[in-house]
């Protein structure tokens, strides 16, 4: 009666923008739910509490009343809402476990980006660990968001030149061509440009629920694409 978590497949828009009418995420939300869902959004954003980027793949809640609208933005107002991710980046991080922080706000430079910027942006905490090394070529990490900013774990991870894979804006989907990503074996090689889109997955969330005042706990196993390239770079 009050929430509903889908889990997005990777390139579904969440709500209709320029260029994106119809088949988004929004419009499968209205067929689903019909009228029920909150207004507080407005006409093209109904019951959308927050988003995912339309290659991101995961878990994402929307609020079917306004009540519940209310009490979940407070919580992504005030952090308190739980996200982790699995996310495949170029190259190890060292130390294997640590906190990015850096103010994020439009690339000066290209205003479709983002960047890590000096002054102004908004503030942004990502926490992170390794959770398996291949080699030094690759690693699955997992992210969890202390905060919520527009292409946040994609910059972060840049920002430490550790770029996600497959990431056609932020330089992961360039890079095998030089040096030992070079040497990848076919198979890994194929699996990677087979990916047409960052590999990163929401796998993980949890809220108080907005009537129950429970705490709710969701996740999800890794996704097939994840699982795939994770099996061929065993391989290195």
């Amino acid at each position: 009666e009050d929430v509903i978590v889908v889990n997005k497949p990777p390139g579904l828009v969440v709500h209709p923008a320029a260029g994106n009418a119809d088949g988004t995420l929004v419009n499968a939300l209205l067929a689903h739910c019909g009228t029920s869902l909150s207004g507080i959004g407005g006409v093209a954003r109904p019951g959308i509490v927050h988003r995912l980027d339309k290659g991101t793949g995961g878990l994402l809640i929307a609020a079917k009343n306004d009540a519940a609208h209310a009490a979940l933005s407070s919580q992504f107002a005030d952090h308190s809402m739980d996200r982790a991710y699995y996310a495949l980046v170029w190259g190890v991080p060292m130390p294997p476990k640590g906190e990015i922080e850096g103010n994020i706000g439009r690339n000066p430079q290209n205003r479709k980006k983002m960047a890590v910027v000096e002054r102004g942006g908004k503030y942004a905490l990502t926490r992170f660990k390794v959770l398996k090394a291949f080699g030094d070529v690759a690693a699955l990490i997992e992210c969890r968001l202390a905060t919520g900013r527009t292409h946040q774990i994609r910059v972060h991870m840049t920002s430490i030149g550790h770029p996600l894979i497959g990431d056609p804006m932020y330089g992961g989907s360039r890079g095998m061509g030089g040096g030992k990503r070079g040497k990848l074996p076919d198979s890994v090689r194929e699996a990677i440009k087979a990916l047409d889109h960052q590999a990163l997955y929401a796998y993980e969330l949890g809220f108080i629920h907005p009537r129950t005042n429970e705490k709710v706990f969701l996740r999800q196993e890794k996704p097939l694409f994840i699982s795939k390239i994770c099996m061929e770079l065993e391989t290195i």
